[in-house]
């Protein structure tokens, strides 16, 4: 993934995104395979201003998923109605 100089890319965990879908802020939600491992699927979250965000787990580390099951019932669990898959 490329990101141009007026992309910035940053991270957001569970909390920080049931949170600012409470607050109506709302997200391009996309589904893309993970560079570092294609069989796993990752969360980028696309908001206004060229601002990007990962969806990243406790230990802030990006969260990665083998089945994209599990996925959409985490997608839904956080209020995201709405997601492109890229593949």
């Amino acid at each position: 993934m490329c990101a141009s100089t007026n992309q910035r890319v940053t991270e957001m965990n569970r909390n920080d995104v049931k949170s600012k879908h409470a607050e109506g802020v709302t997200f391009d939600t996309h589904v893309i395979a993970n560079p570092t491992n294609l069989k796993e699927w990752i969360v980028f979250f696309k908001k206004d201003a060229g601002r990007s965000y990962f969806l990243v787990d406790e230990r802030e580390e990006v969260e990665s998923f083998v089945h994209l099951d599990e996925l959409i019932d985490e997608l839904r669990e956080l209020g995201i109605k709405n997601a492109e898959i890229h593949f």
